[in-house]
Order: structure tokens, then sequence, then C-alpha cells
């Protein structure tokens, strides 16, 4: 059978409005970046001269913030924290020949670059921790230069606001410190007492999580655990001292209460067996010691693929705090955020506020949206004792030392 010839009918009018429509087109494509003869031209990074030129380091009580200089006149900031702080601050100086004279936008090159410069230093918690700060800079310049908040860089927000403890609906108690291998029925009655206060506090609508700082012995987190289930926990923290999955694996076995961990845990190597092993039901990876932003957009991916949510463990000041809150915004499968305001407040300075629920809003601004007073950093490291950090002990009643 003969089909009949399509014949599209087309008015003179419309084909000229479509002629003038696909000329002003046409015209856009340069202010776009867009060459029709060779469209791979013009995707070079319109930045491409910049240079990372210097990096300062300057030690605070409780942390060291690092800002990277370039040749645009941009700068960036960054925070390490959880290291003997002169330490970090040199490693950190040293470290910054793996960068100088580079492209700081090439953030993941120059995070592959740092973490395997030395085959006999490469995942340690010096080292992650001090890239960790270091890549926060990197992006700060990124977002500096793109006029927009890290999140955008990171494929965008997810949620319009970030659900944020502690507040008067979330609230996160520990043990007080080490416990005996195997709890007495006081010990585990003193814990418990005080999760059903907390309950009380926040209400069936709030969270109350406990966090067991890895100084609870399996024995007490198992026999803790059991106790506690009328209470609805979001969860347990840190049940276990990290470095061992067989003991994960035997209190997962024993506990139905929801378990949490990650804060001590480094880059996606380092956090990948609790997903693999099926152990923790809310990953808690720190920016800082998990690798910095780029670490912790992995680390909430390869979570997604699991099903896992995040929790983020934050001990920074605003800085690095809202760094995790740049992840955070982009991702798809998130709980709640930890932070803690005022550390450093005359220094850094955020630009997000907590609602009367709960909820952070979105930072706001370019780069990592935080105000960082050069005076008053320069001032305040001036007056910071020099020397290492003091190394605490911590024992249990009959005087031998206990993890914490």
């Amino acid at each position: 059978m003969q089909h009949p010839t399509y014949r599209p009918t087309v008015s003179r009018r419309r084909l000229l409005k479509s002629i003038g429509a696909a000329a002003a087109g046409a015209a856009l494509l340069p202010a776009f970046g867009i060459a029709e003869d060779n469209p791979s031209a013009e995707v070079e990074d319109k930045a491409t001269n910049i240079r990372v030129t210097e990096l300062h380091a300057f030690v605070l009580t409780g942390r060291v913030i690092l800002k990277i200089n370039t040749n645009f006149g941009v700068s960036g900031w960054g925070e390490i924290k959880h290291l003997d702080l002169p330490v970090a601050a040199m490693l950190a100086r040293s470290m910054f020949n793996a960068i100088k004279d580079e492209n700081p936008t090439r953030i993941e090159y120059l995070w592959q670059k740092m973490y395997r410069a030395h085959r006999d230093q490469r995942g340690g918690p010096f080292m992650v921790s001090t890239i960790a700060g270091i890549d926060m800079a990197l992006w700060d310049i990124a977002g500096k230069l793109h006029r927009v908040p890290v999140y955008r860089l990171l494929g965008g927000p997810t949620r319009s606001k970030i659900r944020f403890y502690p507040t008067a609906q979330a609230k996160k108690i520990a043990p007080g410190g080490p416990r005996p291998f195997s709890g007495t029925p006081r010990d585990i009655k003193g814990m418990v007492d005080h999760i059903k206060q907390i309950r009380k506090q926040v209400g069936p609508d709030g969270a109350v999580m406990f966090d067991a700082h890895s100084c609870l012995p399996p024995a007490t987190v198992i026999q803790f655990a059991n106790a506690i289930e009328p209470y609805d926990v979001l969860f347990i923290e840190e049940p276990w001292v990290p470095g061992n999955i067989e003991v994960a694996k035997r209190i997962r076995k024993s506990v139905r209460v929801p378990l949490a961990t990650g804060e001590r845990d480094r880059t996606i190597w380092g956090l990948l067996p609790y997903l693999h092993e099926g152990v923790v039901d809310i990953l808690q990876p720190d920016v800082g010691p998990a690798g910095g932003i780029s670490q912790m957009k992995k680390i909430a991916a390869i979570a997604e693929a699991y099903h896992v949510p995040l929790a983020p463990h934050n001990g920074l000041s605003a800085l690095g705090l809202t760094a995790s809150f740049h992840v955070v915004a982009s991702i798809p499968m998130f709980l709640i955020h930890e932070g803690y305001l005022g550390q450093a407040a005359n220094i850094a300075r955020k630009n997000w506020t907590i609602d009367k629920n709960g909820y952070a809003s979105l930072p706001e601004g370019v780069g990592l949206c935080v105000d960082v007073d050069e005076k008053a950093l320069v001032a305040t490291a001036a007056e910071v004792p020099k020397g290492a950090r003091g190394w605490s002990s911590p024992r249990l009643e009959d005087g031998s030392v206990a993890d914490y």
C-alpha cells in the first residue's frame, strides 16, 4: 500500500519567526560560552589562570584556621580540629607545597594529589584532617569565583532548611565518662533515668539521642540499649571503639535500638565497612576527620546506596560547621545535624539562623558564606600559648586506662 507523502504546512509568517528566533539564539551563544563549530573550545575554565600563592595557618585554642590566597585576590578559609594543633599547623604549611602554583578550582585533583603524596602517610588522622581544612578553603575560593554558595556547586539544594541539634526539640546526652566492662543495676538505671528525663523535656515529638562516646564497653552497651527501648531514642552514637568491625557486628546483633557512628572515621574507605556489614542505621561523618567537603559528599552518595541517612557530627566553629551544612543542603538522605555555636564566634560569623522549631536556614552569600574577622583572628592567635596540647588519660575506678 502506498502511503501519502507527508508535507508539513508552515506559513510564511511562522517560518520567518522561526528564522528570527534562531538568529537571536545564535547571537546569544557567545554570551553563554558556546561555539557552534567547536563547543569544547568554550568549555575551558574561565579562571584557568588563577593560582594558589600562599597558605597561612593560625593556631587558636581548640582549632587551626587556614587561609589560602590566590593571585586573583580571592581567598578561602578552612578549619582543622581534633589534632595536636601546632603539629597540624606545621603539616598544613608543609602540604602547601603540593598545591602551590596550582589552580585552586581543581579541587578533586588537589585532594587526590595531597592524599596520595606519600605512600607511608596516606589515610592517617593528621593527613586527612589537614587535607579537610585545605579542601574547605578551596571550595570557598571556587564558590567566590562563581559568586554562588558552595552547595550550588555540589548540585544545588535538596532541602530548604536543616534539622539541627542541640535545641529545645532535640537533645543528646552522654554517659558522663568511661564505664566498667559490664554494668551494675545502678549503673544502667542511672543512664536510663537520664533518658527518661530528657524524653519528658522534649515530649513525644522531640528527639533524644545518647552518645556512648565509645567509652561504654560492648556488654554495657547491650545492657543499656535493651533497657531504653521503650523511650524511642533517635539513635545511640559511637556504641563501639572504631577499628574492629567484629565488635560492631556483635553489638548490632544484640541491639534493636538505632545505632549511629562515623565521627572518627576517615574517608569513604574508612566508613564503607559499616555500610557493607549493615551495622549502622545512621552514618555520622565529620567534615573535618572525614576529609573535607569533597569526601563528605562521596560518603553521602555511598550511604544513599545502602539507604542510610547522614546525621553529621560537628565540633567545629561556624566555619567548619557551615562547610558541613553545604554538603547536607545538597544530599537527599539526611536526618539531623550536630553543631555548637559560640566557638570562635568573634572570628568566624555564620550567615544562617535557627528557627523556633529547631531548623537552620541554608547558608547565605558566596563560597562557604562565613565572614572571617582577620584582625580578630591574628590578635587571638598571638595570645595562644605556644606548645603542644595537653594529653588526657581517662581512667576507670581501679586506675586502669579507659577508652573515651
